[in-house]
């Protein structure tokens, strides 16, 4: 990276950053309730900026040792610690489902395979008699989807074959 040249793109450039950076130190204050305090120096004297929550001031002070305030304990901030708990349960929930929803398509998986691997590849010969309620169970909904595409394979056939004739 290099120094930009032209005073006028550095400012344009500096502006844009500047309202870029005030805006997620914005976002981060709301979505996580943290406290944030932002100073920034522009170039060639045009002055200072600052951005802060709750306040520049309050957090300058706390910063510097004078004055120190409790951390805020308004109830809007319980409000979005409450909502930020709340959503992240709901996010464990979702995550512990679709972990159950892996382990179970895994157990599939590895039940199909345990039946090709004792039927030579024609795990449709093979004895149902050997195999346990889960094998049974997979087995089914194996053959329900095989059925299904059999079916639709089949309509497909049928419209090319025939095309001007409904069924």
């Amino acid at each position: 990276m290099v120094k930009m040249k032209n005073a006028r793109n550095l400012q344009v450039t500096f502006s844009k950053c500047r309202a870029g950076l005030f805006k997620k130190a914005s976002e981060l204050c709301t979505l996580c309730g943290a406290e944030v305090v932002i100073v920034v120096f522009s170039l060639g004297d045009k002055g200072v900026f600052s951005f802060g929550h709750p306040s520049v001031n309050t957090l300058v002070e706390r910063l510097l040792g004078r004055n120190l305030p409790p951390p805020n304990k308004d109830v809007r901030n319980q409000q979005i610690v409450a909502r930020r708990e709340a959503g992240i349960r709901e996010l464990n929930t979702k995550l512990m489902n679709l972990k159950g929803g892996l382990q179970k398509e895994k157990k599939f998986g590895e039940s199909l395979r345990q039946i090709r691997k004792r039927a030579n590849g024609l795990w449709w010969e093979f004895p149902m008699e050997e195999l346990n309620l889960f094998q049974l169970q997979h087995l089914n909904k194996a053959l329900e989807m095989l059925k299904q595409k059999v079916e639709k394979e089949a309509q497909m056939v049928n419209k090319n074959a025939f095309p001007f004739q409904t069924l």
